[in-house]
C-alpha cells in the first residue's frame, strides 16, 4: 500500500511564502514524476508544477517565477516553495506521484490535499 502525506499549508498574507512537502511511503519500487495541482472552490484542478526522476520541471504560466517545485529522491519527498503568494493561488493543494509499486503496478497515486489560503 502506498500513501502521500503533504504537510505545510496554512493561512498567509498576500506577498507571503509557504513551502510545501509531500513525502510518499509503503511499497514503492520507483517514483517517476511527482507534481502538485491545485482546486479552488467551483474550479478544475489544474497542474501547477511537475518534476521529473531527473529533475525536469515544468510550471503553470500564473507560477512561474514564484513557485519552484524540488524532490528529494532519497526520502521519496516532493516540495514546492511558493513565494510571492497572490489571493488567487487560495487553493486546496494536491501532490500526485506515478510510481511503481513492489507488486510491478504503475498507476497515478494522490495525497489528502493541504489547504493555502491568501487573504489580509
Amino acid at each position: 500500500q502506498v500513501q502521500l502525506v503533504e504537510s505545510g499549508g496554512g493561512l498567509v498574507q498576500p506577498g507571503g511564502s509557504l513551502r510545501l512537502s509531500c513525502a510518499a511511503s509503503g511499497s514503492i519500487f520507483a517514483i517517476y514524476a511527482m507534481g502538485w495541482y491545485r482546486q479552488a472552490p467551483g474550479k478544475q484542478r489544474e497542474l501547477v508544477a511537475v518534476i521529473s526522476s531527473v529533475g525536469s520541471t515544468n510550471y503553470v504560466d500564473s507560477v512561474k517565477g514564484r513557485f519552484t517545485i524540488s524532490r528529494d529522491n532519497a526520502k521519496n519527498t516532493v516540495y514546492l516553495q511558493m513565494n510571492s503568494l497572490k489571493p488567487e493561488d487560495t487553493a486546496v493543494y494536491y501532490c500526485n506521484a506515478d510510481l511503481k509499486t513492489m507488486d510491478w503496478i504503475r498507476d497515478d497515486y494522490w495525497g489528502q490535499g493541504t489547504q493555502v489560503t491568501v487573504s489580509s
